[in-house]
């Protein structure tokens, strides 16, 4: 069985202030889109690679990864949730959206 990415775009009490679908982008490429309240899945090969979300301009930061034979690998996004956030990533895009490892 192959690696699988899990993303999971929630946010935890709070609600998100950037609410346009995101898109994922895999090792630089586009692999698809999520939205709000949503879990994608991911096949990718062993090794390593990267995972990205973007929103127009806004972008996370890369987060790299290994990926090992059948193990999952968990992600969670979101975007902005506080004002101050929100008004910075104007001038910042990348703080714009979170990507984090783990549930």
């Amino acid at each position: 069985m192959s690696p699988t990415v899990i993303l999971v775009r929630k946010t935890s009490g709070t609600m998100e202030l950037r609410r346009s679908r995101f898109e994922i982008v895999l090792d630089g490429s586009p692999a698809g889109s999520i939205d709000r309240n949503q879990t994608v899945e991911l096949p990718v090969g062993p090794g390593p690679h990267t995972l990205q979300v973007r929103a127009g301009r806004y972008s996370s930061h890369a987060q790299s990864f290994d990926a090992a034979d059948s193990k999952n690998i968990h992600f969670r996004c979101n975007g902005a949730i506080l004002w101050p956030q929100y008004v910075a990533s104007l001038f910042a895009p990348t703080i714009g959206l979170k990507l984090k490892r783990g549930m």
